[in-house]
């Protein structure tokens, strides 16, 4: 008689709407009994833009400038932050491991995650857009709905970075370490301190290929012109672009356990 023989049951290899928003709705859960993550998901953007307007309470002028900028940039740091943290908990807890044994492909569990922390980019982006045009007194050409897609679209670019990123990190003070590594550079490179056209050749060159170096663009392009520009469309292209890139890495490189 022959002994039958049993395989391992396979992940899906096709993306289901079904587990993707289950997954979606189980990280939800959780973040609703943390009112810490809540808080530094929407409010710290918020926070900071408040800071910076009265910091530069003297020069109407120079808050308008760099603003936009960093309404874009803000929330791309703290959802980069809070989500490699977030995914990091799930792998070290055992709770990755035990979804990932179950008919749930890796693809499922990054879309689960990117459509939950994308939720909250909505909600953190409208917030901080909505301070800083109509309380603040942001002063833009162009369309305030434009301000609000970079917004978001640089909230979802951090949580793809960190969902990436957390699969390189065995503890979250590693996760952590990570920011000066991947957000740093970028934040120095942008051309938020200095036009990029006027760095450095190697560093422009360098800061051609950052994504955040178009989110930066994208929102001065909504400062300085009063309709959607090609250049704008470009820059939220690559933005978009850089996010469903790093999501894939994201999928791709996803482990159950930390080394």
């Amino acid at each position: 008689m022959s002994t039958p023989t049993i395989t391992a049951p396979t992940a899906p290899s096709a993306l289901s709407l079904a587990r993707t928003t289950a997954t979606a709705a189980r990280v939800l859960r959780q973040l609703r009994h943390d009112p810490r993550t809540i808080a530094l998901l929407i409010l710290i953007p918020c926070v900071m833009l408040v800071l910076l307007r009265y910091v530069f309470d003297g020069s109407p002028r120079t808050f308008d400038s760099i603003g936009a900028s960093l309404l874009g940039i803000f929330p791309l740091i703290t959802m980069f932050l809070v989500t490699s943290i977030a995914t990091l908990r799930e792998r070290t807890s055992g709770t990755l491991e035990r979804l990932l044994a179950m008919p749930m492909g890796k693809g499922d569990l990054i879309a689960g995650y990117a459509l939950a922390f994308g939720t909250l980019a909505i909600i953190q982006s409208a917030l901080a857009t909505g301070l800083a045009v109509w309380f603040l007194g942001l002063d833009v050409t162009g369309s305030p709905w434009l301000l609000l897609l970079v917004a978001l679209l640089d909230a979802l670019l951090g949580t793809a970075l960190g969902l990436f990123v957390s699969a390189f990190a065995a503890s979250e003070f590693q996760a952590v370490q990570f920011m000066p590594a991947v957000i740093f550079p970028q934040l120095l490179l942008c051309g938020l301190f200095t036009p990029r056209s006027e760095m450095h050749p190697v560093l422009e060159t360098i800061s051609d290929v950052l994504p955040m170096s178009y989110a930066v663009d994208g929102m001065n392009e909504v400062l300085k012109h009063t309709e959607m520009t090609a250049t704008f469309v470009r820059d939220v292209l690559i933005v978009a672009g850089c996010a469903l890139l790093v999501l894939c890495l994201g999928a791709a490189t996803l482990r159950r356990r930390t080394a």
